[in-house]
């Protein structure tokens, strides 16, 4: 593991113009400083990140590039609350990146300074670190080094995060907090959104007992071997947070507490404080989206806002919360379609729509089947969607609900008057990255407010049409009838994809004509080619 050596010199210029002033923060492989630009004379914060032996200039130049584009990406969706890179250099065997000044103290300063914090301020924090990794995750974005010397508290207690961008973008194991990576991460094995929940619980634990929950020990190797293998050293002052902090610390990546659930502990723990300014969180359909505090800051930012606003209408779209029910179970679950690594398809942006979010109920109806599907069942039509799909269903089938959150996500939802069954196309360019935890982490918590829901066996990963792809069943109730649905989520490009949900009454399940339209279904849809 590369290693830095922190030193000050206000003679020597890094890239031949910051200077570098005094250390704010140490981690294993990372140095913080207090700068000054001497082009700007404005004050900075420059971060010394070690590099492997002999780079060669395209690591450096891919290095760099990545961490920019990054912190583009995730400072605009949460303005104010991420460090912006404003510049990145790969000099003299390190790596450095540039923000301007950040008018605050970094967590781990903090913490030593003052030993623990009451669980209500953990909470109010966490709080606003789940904002930011949701934001961050939603658009497939990983931290992977997220730790208490990443984290900024300014003066009236809001969090600036850096090091977004830094996870990948060299080819060495960089761990530079090793007591905060997860077990994944300890065995050098791919990481994603669970590994920065992981991270949130042990800065919580740091937070409230005054120690990380595996110490430092000689070498960031034996520390990260603790990490592994170690069991958990019970939380003793977490009060109400200690069975999230627990859900957050769970080894399996698999167990680990989703968003949401971490999302209620924190407000309620936040609700039950008279003092919180955070007890009246908005909420958008019944799902929270962000922490007031940062909503006032960010009305001054209006495109920002805008791209938020969508964000979390794509939410609303695919999120699966019974806010969004409508006539049946099918309704209630357009989750995301999801997948990891899935090779590139073909794929086609949904018609825009004026607003963030949009519902319609127009029906439309099928067309004559296409060349093509010659060889489909007596008694079912091809749908042609303008949105870029096609898909063979039932006769009489229409769409007969649709809802957009603008041009970036929307669902279609086709049934029959006198059908029970229904089927839910999603489609929405803000995905995570791995099939089996957006089932999990972002759609079944939504899904288990409906009333009798229960999930049917695991999610398992699949393929489907040579995209890898993961598969959800569960049960629910509406209006006195058991219900079950059986989901298919993948990704066609990047971001992108489907979801597919197909919800008959349970007693219906094993129907050979059930079970022929579901085989119809899942063999004839397809994304358009142009």
């Amino acid at each position: 593991m590369a290693m830095v050596k922190a030193r000050v010199s206000t003679a020597e210029l890094v890239a031949g113009r910051y200077r570098l002033v005094d250390v704010v923060h140490r981690e294993t492989n990372r140095v913080s400083y207090y700068g000054e630009d001497t082009e700007t004379e404005r004050p900075c914060l420059l971060t010394q990140i070690g590099l492997p032996d002999d780079p060669s200039p395209d690591d450096g130049r891919r290095a760099t590039s990545r961490i920019l584009r990054t912190s583009e990406r995730i400072g605009l969706l949460r303005p104010g609350s991420v460090a912006t890179v404003v510049d990145a250099i790969e000099e003299a065997g390190s790596l450095w990146t540039v923000t301007e000044w950040i008018d605050g103290i970094p967590l781990g300063e903090l913490l030593a300074q003052q030993g623990t914090f009451n669980y209500v301020r953990a909470a109010r924090i966490g709080l606003e670190l789940l904002d930011v990794l949701e934001a961050a995750h939603v658009a497939g974005i990983t931290h992977g080094e997220l730790s208490p010397g990443q984290v900024f508290v300014r003066d009236e207690g809001s969090v600036v995060v850096t090091g977004f961008g830094l996870a990948g973008a060299t080819l060495a194991p960089r761990v530079a907090a090793p007591s905060y990576a997860a077990p994944e991460q300890a065995r050098d094995e791919r990481i994603g959104p669970a590994s920065d929940l992981w991270a949130l619980g042990a800065i919580l634990y740091t937070m409230v007992e005054g120690r990380p929950p595996y110490r430092e020990r000689d070498r960031p190797e034996t520390t990260l071997k603790g990490v592994d293998r170690l069991p958990l050293r019970a939380p003793v002052r977490s009060g109400p947070l200690t069975q999230a902090v627990q859900g957050l610390l769970r080894k399996d990546s698999r167990e680990r507490l989703s968003r949401p659930v971490v999302r209620d502990a924190f407000v309620r723990v936040l609700n039950e404080d008279p003092e919180t300014p955070l007890r009246t969180a908005p909420r958008l359909r019944g799902r929270r989206v962000v922490a007031p505090g940062w909503s006032r800051r960010a009305m001054v930012f209006g495109t920002a806002l805008a791209v938020v606003t969508v964000a979390a209408a794509v939410l609303v779209v695919t999120s699966g919360r019974p806010d969004d029910s409508g006539s049946s179970a099918a309704d209630t679950a357009p989750g995301p379609a999801t997948s990891a690594g899935a090779p590139t398809g073909p794929s086609r942006t949904p018609t825009p729509s004026a607003s963030p979010t949009q519902e319609t109920t127009e029906p439309e109806t099928p067309t004559a089947p296409p060349s093509g599907t010659a060889d489909l069942p007596p008694g079912y039509t091809t749908y042609t969607s303008p949105d870029g799909f096609s898909v063979a269903l039932p006769e009489g089938w229409t769409a007969v609900r649709t809802k957009r959150a603008g041009d970036v996500a929307y669902r279609v939802i086709f049934s029959a008057d006198d059908d029970p069954r229904r089927l839910a196309v999603t489609y929405s360019e803000a995905l995570g990255p791995d099939p089996v935890a957006v089932w999990r982490d972002d759609v079944q918590p939504g899904l288990a407010e409906q009333a009798g829901f229960e999930l049917i066996g695991d999610i398992e990963a699949t393929t489907y049409q040579g995209y890898e792809a993961a598969d959800m069943q569960w049960l629910s109730e509406k209006d006195g009838t058991r219900l079950r649905t059986l989901g298919r989520g993948f990704l066609i490009a990047d971001h992108r994809g489907y979801s597919l949900r197909w919800t008959t009454p349970e007693a219906d399940w094993d129907d050979a004509a059930n079970r022929e339209a579901l085989g119809v279904v899942l063999r004839t849809f397809k994304v358009s080619e142009d």
